[in-house]
């Protein structure tokens, strides 16, 4: 475990993380400081506490909108695949059809 120091609404927090992950955690501690600042900007001084809730439950609402659109892709994908799956037996069926055809007009030629 490494240890990282962040700032986060211009205090400074000790975490912990994976070795390899310090950036990642910086990264994420960037953009919560970020969203802080500007729900202050928002909203003016309205309490740290307040102001730290608020960005957490936008970036919760955030991170959920995108599980259910990720939600929704999987979806689509599995019915693309499932139609993908139903076109390419269709076509080999058609391909079966017309060996048979070409097979029994061959048959009649000779």
């Amino acid at each position: 475990m490494t240890q990282v120091s962040v700032t986060i609404a211009g205090r400074s927090y000790r975490m912990a993380c994976e070795d390899g992950e310090e950036a990642h955690l910086e990264a994420l501690a960037k953009a919560f400081d970020a969203k802080i600042t500007d729900m202050r900007r928002a909203f003016g001084e309205i309490g740290d506490m307040r102001l730290h809730v608020m960005a957490a439950l936008t970036l919760a609402d955030q991170l959920s909108e995108l599980r259910d659109r990720i939600k929704a892709l999987e979806a689509q994908r599995s019915q693309e695949e499932a139609l993908r799956r139903d076109l390419a037996e269709r076509v080999n069926v058609a391909a079966e059809r017309i060996e048979r055809l070409s097979a029994t007009l061959a048959a009649k030629a000779r």
